[in-house]
């Protein structure tokens, strides 16, 4: 059983958290005296700080090498964010500032606690994250990874060492999601120390407390790393309390020169009040006001791994991942329109029951990759490649009658749910991609990926004789090809391009009709289509840092909705085009122009996109002879035209601060681009918005840090999303100005 935090009124929580905090000052100091002069023996940490001043741009972004992890990334748009170097508010995993380097990175902002993670690129819907690939040291962490590849969990940024994005290219590696890899790499054990202590912890705005306690190290041949992150706040808006615990551990042993085995495991859960959404004129009058109060979100989450790296020579080298999530996904609120109320029973002069929704996830995958490195036509090559298994099990119970209370109860009134379904996924693949260096500068990056996906549903979509549902089962083999290349111009700067096939299997939604009326296509396909870049990215001396190109996603078979024979017809309805710009350029003056470390360092960055994601075909019969309803060239909906992120950061000796603005365009939440708001709020136009942020940080003692900072310094009333249905119908608005200070210390 997981703490949870219970008080008895606001006061005595503010007290509390105000306690730990003084309480965990002052051990940080008093840890400080003990531990005072009592250093390591070894010297390498200073003096690798000051090597990478001299030698390298402190960007706070890298790029993928040409080989990690028995994984090519020769010719691909990636970025690596690193974690050490970032002025985000990490402490409410503040995704717009943490991704901010990351051109063309659209955000849903509606969920301030920072608990779930929801990103997209290239004109792609940001709904947690579903159209990439989301894992935690290069495995699987969303809830099913074919059938329902959203991602609940995002583990605390505090934990992390670095962040990696590989852009659609990565589909012939890791999958096939049209967004690409986006893999959350934590922190390891100390290298040199048996046991190395951090920790962080942080005050902010609306009782938010978040506590971050780190150990690990190494001993003999044994790497260790654990921690413990917990985080609670009564929300900025209404109704929008939430806690969070996460844990995690991992060990590793070097059991010879060649073989290491290491295994992982963690655990988090969070309970979440859900504000539910507004009308367009509600968010104009109070954003922060909230109409459901007993809306309410869980997920206990359970991911582990264990693997293995084995080096058969100096060139040649295998890994093996076995991977688990064992997990639950449970809602329970008034799910309905925001323009009705929570009503209440007349006899009882209770509210009347909410409804419950429960999913379980069990699955269970292993990848097993290798690389190798030959001469060949003078040149070193490089080829990789591996296999993969999958098996994933998730039972769906939904639309369930549950307690008539205000509280997180997940107990029914009756003895079944309103619908229970099963679905399983069997997924087999192999892939090899092959790095050919022809001479000295050009590389060439071809590749190849087979799936077999086999989905399976049976169970019933309602209590009705008819809703029963007869068992389905449909598979299909689906090859993908791709070719990257790469280009040095000289030894700082190059050119790369890549087209890679991708897919989007149809999903357990699109499976399962939500209704006995609705008829599901028995030809339904899977979505198809290819991303495509070029681009040119490098750095000049130690001043400029950059990475401009252009792309191209086709995305075919859409699936959606139309009315035919006057019934719901779920059908592949379409395709859409985004193309576009993404543009990175960071800049030290002072380094260019002063050369002289005693007026510190400036560093001023652009982010820029610009997307034009449009439909150039619709197949939909019930509106193809209206000129009205046209939908080819509308706008996708959730692609904003432009996405632009700047930022400026000074530092001098101890001392750094940092200010970045966000701007975003318009978008439409609806295929047929519907401008003026529904009654509901359910579809219509969001509007440009731009937000600032601002932080500021000083190390003192060696071992301490202290950081605070601003989000949302002008206070700025926006929306990044309207929801259909969970987390509750309507406008949903992103945080308003907020505060947090932050105190860390490392022994």
């Amino acid at each position: 059983m997981w703490p949870q935090v219970y008080t008895s009124s606001q006061a005595i929580t503010v007290f509390i958290k105000l306690h730990i905090f003084s309480v965990s000052i002052c051990f940080l100091f008093c840890s400080s005296i003990l531990a005072q002069e009592n250093k390591d023996s070894t010297k390498t940490i200073e003096t690798r700080a000051i090597e990478i001043l001299q030698t390298k741009i402190a960007t706070g972004v890298d790029r993928m090498p040409d080989l990690k992890d028995n994984v090519i990334y020769t010719g691909k748009k990636s970025e690596v964010i690193r974690m050490d170097n970032n002025h985000a508010d990490l402490s409410t995993n503040n995704v717009r500032q943490v991704f901010a380097k990351v051109p063309g990175l659209s955000v849903w902002e509606n969920d301030g606690s920072g608990i779930q993670v929801g990103v997209a690129a290239r004109g792609l819907s940001p709904n947690r994250s579903w159209e990439f690939n989301v894992r935690q040291n290069g495995y699987d962490i969303s809830s099913e990874a074919f059938g329902y590849p959203e991602s609940y969990f995002s583990p605390p940024m505090e934990a992390l060492d670095r962040i990696e994005v590989v852009r659609g290219a990565a589909s012939l590696q890791y999958g096939p999601q049209f967004g690409g890899l986006l893999n959350y790499q934590l922190k390891k054990g100390h290298a040199t120390k048996p046991i190395h202590f951090e920790t962080q912890q942080t005050l902010g705005s609306y009782g938010m407390y978040n506590t971050y306690n780190a150990m690990g190290g190494t001993y003999k041949k044994i790497n260790w790393y654990s921690y413990l992150h917990h985080r609670s706040a009564d929300g900025w808006r209404k109704n929008s309390e939430y806690s969070t615990w996460t844990g995690f551990a991992s060990i590793g042993w070097q059991v010879s020169k060649r073989l290491h085995i290491s295994a992982e495991y963690t655990r988090m859960n969070y309970r979440s009040q859900q504000p539910g959404g507004l009308t367009d004129a509600q968010f104009k009058k109070d954003p922060q006001q909230s109409f459901r109060s007993r809306n309410w979100f869980g997920a206990p989450w359970n991911v582990g791994s264990v693997n293995i790296v084995y080096d058969l020579n100096e060139s040649t080298q295998i890994t093996w991942k076995t991977f688990g999530t064992l997990s639950e996904r449970n809602s329970i609120g008034f799910v309905s329109a925001i323009t009705l109320k929570d009503s209440i029973n007349a006899a009882t002069g209770l509210s009347n029951p909410r409804q419950i929704d429960r999913d379980y996830y069990k699955n269970v995958g292993t990848e097993l990759r290798g690389s190798t490195r030959f001469h060949w036509l003078g040149n070193e090559q490089i080829l990789a490649g591996g296999f993969r298994a999958y098996r994933g099990n998730t039972i769906r119970d939904q639309l369930g009658a549950g307690s008539t209370g205000s509280d997180f109860d997940l107990s029914l009134r009756s003895d079944a749910f309103g619908r229970s379904l099963e679905f399983q996924t069997t997924n087999y693949a192999v892939f090899a991609e092959q790095m050919l260096a022809l001479g000295k500068r050009w590389k060439l990056v071809p590749g190849v990926r087979y799936e077999y996906i086999e989905n399976e549903v049976q169970g019933r979509i309602s209590l009705k004789p008819e809703g029963k549902l007869a068992s389905q089962k449909r598979n299909r083999n689906v090859f993908l090809f791709g070719l990257g290349s790469e280009f040095q111009v000289n030894p700082t700067m190059m050119i790369y391009g890549n087209y890679s096939r991708s897919f989007r299997p149809v999903t357990f939604s699109e499976l399962t009709p939500s209704g006995t009326t609705e008829v599901i296509d028995p030809q339904l396909k899977d979505a198809k289509g290819f991303n495509a870049d070029i681009g040119i990215r490098g750095n000049v001396k130690n001043y400029l840092s950059f990475d401009v190109g252009l792309f191209y996603l086709n995305y075919d078979n859409r699936i959606g909705v139309v009315l035919q024979n006057g019934s719901p017809f779920k059908t592949n309805i379409g395709t859409s085009v985004s193309q576009g710009i993404e543009s990175y350029i960071e800049f030290n003056p002072v380094k260019c122009f002063l050369k002289n470390a005693m007026y510190g360092s400036l560093s001023v960055f652009a982010s820029n996109s610009f997307i034009q994601a449009k439909y150039v075909k619709w197949n939909n019969p019930a509106i193809a002879s209206d000129q009205a309803k046209k939908i080819e060239d509308k706008k996708v909906e959730n692609a904003p035209g432009y996405i632009h992120r700047f930022g400026v950061t000074y530092s001098l000796r101890k001392i750094s601060a940092t200010f970045q603005v966000s701007a975003v365009g318009e978008v439409f939440t609806d295929a047929a681009n519907t401008r003026i708001p529904n009654a509901a709020a359910t579809i219509g136009l969001l509007p440009a918005y731009e937000v600032m942020d601002f932080s500021c940080q000083y190390s003192f003692f060696k071992r301490y840090k202290l950081k605070t900072g601003v989000n949302n310094l002008t206070n700025k009333a926006y929306s990044t999303r309207r929801s259909g249905g969970y987390p509750g119908p309507g406008l949903l608005p992103a945080n308003g100005r907020t505060f947090f200070l932050t105190l860390g210390a490392t022994f």
